[in-house]
């Protein structure tokens, strides 16, 4: 056996002992997609209406700050619904001010309209309204989408649904705890940083007695934990606080699980430059008061400002090790910019997959049998050559998704069945042109190494242009078309590889061993 031809054997037994080590064994090396395996099915309704509410309290503030600022006092500034701010007791004497200061802040976004005594409505423009409903279905996609990944689910689908345009399709192959899920899907996870105005108090009431029970427009009280009251672990006491945070969630720059200094599971959090920037000035001017760490609208807990703190904070609280892992995560993922409420659950079993998986595999084995049947029948005994080359090609494939960890879902499946059919193409091609080559001219082995070099570049050609074909289809589909797509690509890669490669060499390997070279096509 020449030296080539001997390093191109054992280039072919390397390539298929690595394939067989990447699939074996199979059960565990093959992941399935939700169609194979089961796993849960979800769909979510994006509570739009926070976004605007967000939106308008935010704008309210401003308003109220601005003036206060130029010296206006007003009666009253807050929201009547989603997308009105009404405004009372602008003095008089001083409208043509407070005109001028809401027209460059609301301009833009509201429009206004008067009311008797100093009063004002501002209305949300149809058009901002409608572009904060998207924007606020599109991030909490986004958000959804990070927060699954970050869970290790393989291939998990997270897509617009309906045509409503505020659901959310989530499905989750393999997952077992569904509820844990669930519930860091779902949870908004915005952390605010607020001074507490009041408290921490054992009771509303108690919280609220010096101000007549009357919580101020300004203002907010939220409920928490605070075991250094001397409280009973679990109870719940109440704080005071700012509604508007001057540093949220939104600011992070990261997060992870933690130990405090009693070496309890905490997080640990970091803020981007910006970040840092408001929060260095906002604890520097706040020295000596307590900080209420807000996450989801409970505090979990409330230190004293013992001086400026730049870019690092902790939360800490009664966290198992699980729960600070899955609020890290939550926190590095990005606050979800509106709730979110399930519309419909469905558990899919591992029954339709096992079924499935037998389908595809008794579709491949037909497939593949009626191909070498035909191979066979037509082409000789140089149809062992394209049947070794197809299943070696299979076989290359499966290594290749198990090697990326790639998921095999129903199209995949049929990106197999297609595989079979673009490998039996390839070795048409090149019998076709060996049989031609043949009839003109002098030499078998002259034949069939003018048959390969001449068909090399075809078969080149038609799959990149397959290539990119799949790459479109993996950088804009879903995750079937996904999985598809990446059947496809590893399907391509190896295709050239057993058409061109294997082929050639098992015919070189025939050829060197017989003295009178004949070719049996």
């Amino acid at each position: 056996m020449a030296k080539n031809l001997r390093w191109k054997v054992l280039t072919i037994i390397a390539v298929v002992v690595a394939a067989v080590l990447a699939v074996y064994p199979p059960e565990d090396r093959i992941k399935l997609g939700l169609d194979l395996r089961g796993g849960v099915h979800l769909v979510l309704r994006v509570q739009t209406d926070d976004a605007l509410v967000v939106e308008s309290e935010a704008t309210a503030e401003q308003l109220n700050e601005q003036a206060s600022l130029s010296g206006i006092g007003l009666a009253s500034v807050g929201t009547v619904s989603p997308t009105e701010i009404r405004v009372q007791g602008v003095p008089a004497e001083r409208d043509q001010e407070f005109r001028a200061i809401a027209d460059e802040l609301l301009q833009v976004s509201y429009s206004r309209e008067s009311e008797a005594g100093g009063g004002y409505t501002f209305r949300m423009e149809p058009g901002i309204e409608r572009q904060l409903r998207e924007e606020s279905v599109r991030q909490a996609l986004q958000t959804i989408e990070r927060r699954v990944n970050e869970l290790g689910v393989a291939e998990p689908i997270v897509a617009p649904h309906g045509v409503a345009g505020d659901q959310i399709l989530v499905q989750l192959p393999g997952v077992e705890d569904v509820a844990g899920a669930k519930e860091i899907i779902r949870s908004t996870g915005l952390l605010e940083l607020k001074l507490v105005e009041e408290g921490p108090a054992p009771s509303r009431e108690f919280l609220l007695q010096t101000r007549n029970g009357v919580v101020p427009a300004d203002m907010e009280v939220l409920s928490g934990a605070d075991e250094a009251l001397g409280a009973a672990p679990g109870s719940t006491v109440y704080y005071l606080v700012r509604r508007v945070a001057p540093v949220t969630g939104r600011d992070l720059r990261n997060a992870r699980p933690t130990l405090d200094e009693f070496n309890q599971p905490a997080i640990s959090f970091s803020f981007n430059r910006e970040g840092a920037r408001k929060f260095g000035s906002f604890t520097a001017a706040s020295i000596g008061r307590n900080l209420a760490i807000i996450m989801d609208s409970r505090v979990y807990s409330a230190p004293v400002i013992q001086s400026r703190i730049a870019d690092e904070g902790r939360i800490t609280g009664t966290f198992t090790q699980a729960e600070a892992s899955d609020l890290a995560l939550i926190l590095r993922s990005g606050a979800l910019p509106a709730s979110l409420t399930y519309l419909e659950e469905r558990t899919v079993g591992p029954t339709l997959g096992a079924d499935s998986v037998r389908a595809g595999l008794t579709a491949s084995v037909a497939g593949l049998t009626v191909v070498a049947f035909f191979m066979l029948a037509y082409y000789r005994l140089s149809g062992i050559n394209a049947v070794v080359a197809v299943a070696l090609n299979l076989l290359i494939l499966l290594g290749c998704m198990a090697y990326v960890g790639a998921v095999l879902t129903l199209p995949g499946i049929a990106g197999f069945i297609l595989t079979i059919g673009m490998g039996v193409d390839s070795n048409v091609l090149i019998f076709e042109r060996i049989k031609e080559e043949m009839k003109s001219t002098r030499g078998v082995r002259a034949a069939v190494a003018s048959g390969f070099d001449r068909v090399f570049l075809t078969i080149l050609d038609t799959h990149i242009a397959s290539l990119i074909a799949a790459g479109f289809l993996f950088q804009f589909g879903s995750g079937p078309i996904k999985g598809f797509a990446t059947t496809l690509f590893f399907g391509l890669v190896s295709n050239v590889f057993t058409a061109v490669f294997v082929s050639r060499t098992l015919f070189e390997a025939v050829l060197t061993r017989r003295r009178e070279a004949s070719l049996s096509i």
